[in-house]
């Protein structure tokens, strides 16, 4: 019983955190077991979502990929971050 009320906890505190970034102009980053180490998906302020991957040499990512807005919703259903 307690490790689903951890799990419960843990859920809504990436949930919060994801709004605060987000509602501050910050982009939110998605990580997904299905996709290679190097790679993860970046929410946006603006609604969009990106396929990107980390760039080693200056630590920052870089956009390899796009969504449709039917694409977008589903990452955001299938990560429970409706």
């Amino acid at each position: 019983m307690k490790l689903k009320q951890l799990e419960k906890s843990g859920i809504e505190a990436i949930k919060s955190l994801r709004e605060h970034k987000l509602k501050n102009g910050q982009p939110f980053m998605i990580n997904s077991k299905t996709l290679p180490s190097d790679q993860c998906y970046m929410e946006y302020p603006d609604g969009s979502i990106a396929l990107v991957a980390l760039c080693r040499k200056t630590s920052d990512f870089k956009i390899i990929g796009q969504f449709s807005n039917e694409e977008e919703t589903a990452i955001r259903k299938k990560y429970q971050l409706n």
